[in-house]
């Protein structure tokens, strides 16, 4: 009898258990803050490519400037819309929703507004209606193959990434169209543009589609199916209508100025789009109007945002409570 069998002796040690399989690492997820790192170091950059294109008149530089100017701020709150609220959607959707969706949205909105869309006064409420839509179908484009992706939450950020592709899209098109003139290269012009239209990007295209992306997915059926419901048929037409009055404004805000100042008005009025030799009160009112006016547009929108962001937050909590009363 072996001696580690007998009663009282050491018992025989145990084998020891093969090693588990190391599986493949996981993939490193952007660190939090990491957009407002992405943002200092960006604007640093833009103004170092400015600074160098305007002193060398090197027009080989154009494009980064244009690209580097124009990508900036909408890349980076799409990043910070993914860090806040979308880790679970994974990079590649997010991605996919600011560069497909953006490209298919400026495409399709370029098509349909050649052929649709004829000078009037209700020009801009047809802008609205395509480009929201284009966007919308955009979003759907690209979630076609994600039935699971549903829910306000979602819909939140990833319109938002898709309007913030759409609106990057867009503003290196008008930064391109600013440089470009008659007389050669106007770099100043094109500066301007890309700082105006990057301190408004945040309050347009981004923030329309994430309301309107929101209530869409908020229907959307579990098997994937899209539903176009009451709701989102309503919020379509909402941040279309928020959409015309931005980009109407400045013609509203003359219209108001003229109809104050007992100025005239006359269809030529609103074609040339200015007062000839305003007076020093109707430039002041001028900008109270469009200024005003686009503070008022904004801070509609975001209570609207907010409103939906409310409702998301909710449903989760309860979920989560009904979760743990139910869950044996």
């Amino acid at each position: 009898m072996n001696r580690h069998s007998e009663p009282g002796g050491p018992s025989p040690a145990a084998p020891s258990a093969p090693p588990h399989p190391q599986g493949p690492p996981a993939p490193q997820q952007p660190r939090p803050g990491l957009w407002k790192r992405c943002l200092w170091g960006g604007i640093a950059l833009w103004l170092l490519t400015a600074v160098v294109t305007y002193a060398t008149r090197n027009t080989n530089l154009l494009p980064t400037l244009i690209l580097l100017g124009s990508f900036l701020v909408p890349a980076v709150f799409a990043l910070w819309a993914y860090e806040r609220h979308g880790r679970d959607l994974g990079v590649n959707l997010i991605l996919g929703c600011f560069l497909t969706g953006g490209i298919l949205g400026v495409l399709g909105a370029s098509v349909m507004e050649s052929y649709l869309l004829h000078p009037s006064v209700w020009i801009f409420l047809g802008v609205g209606l395509i480009e929201e839509a284009v966007k919308l179908l955009a979003l759907m484009f690209v979630l076609r193959r994600h039935p699971g992706v549903h829910g306000v939450r979602a819909g939140l950020v990833l319109g938002a990434a898709v309007g913030f592709g759409f609106a990057a899209f867009e503003s290196a098109g008008y930064a391109f169209n600013a440089a470009v003139t008659m007389k050669g290269i106007d770099l100043r012009a094109l500066l301007e543009t890309e700082v105006l239209r990057g301190v408004l990007a945040p309050f347009g295209h981004g923030l329309w589609t994430a309301i309107a992306g929101g209530v869409l997915l908020s229907f959307r059926k579990p098997n994937g199916r899209f539903r176009f419901t009451a709701p989102v048929i309503g919020t379509y037409l909402g941040v279309a209508v928020l959409h015309a009055l931005w980009d109407s404004m400045h013609g509203i805000a003359i219209w108001l100025v003229a109809r104050i100042t007992d100025t005239g008005l006359s269809r030529a009025l609103f074609a040339q789009g200015y007062i000839l030799t305003p007076t020093a009160e109707q430039q002041h009112l001028f900008t109270l109007f469009s200024v005003g006016g686009i503070v008022v547009i904004t801070l509609v929108a975001l209570a609207w945002l907010r409103s939906l962001a409310r409702s998301a937050r909710i449903f989760r909590a309860s979920d989560r409570q009904g979760a743990r009363i139910y869950t044996p």
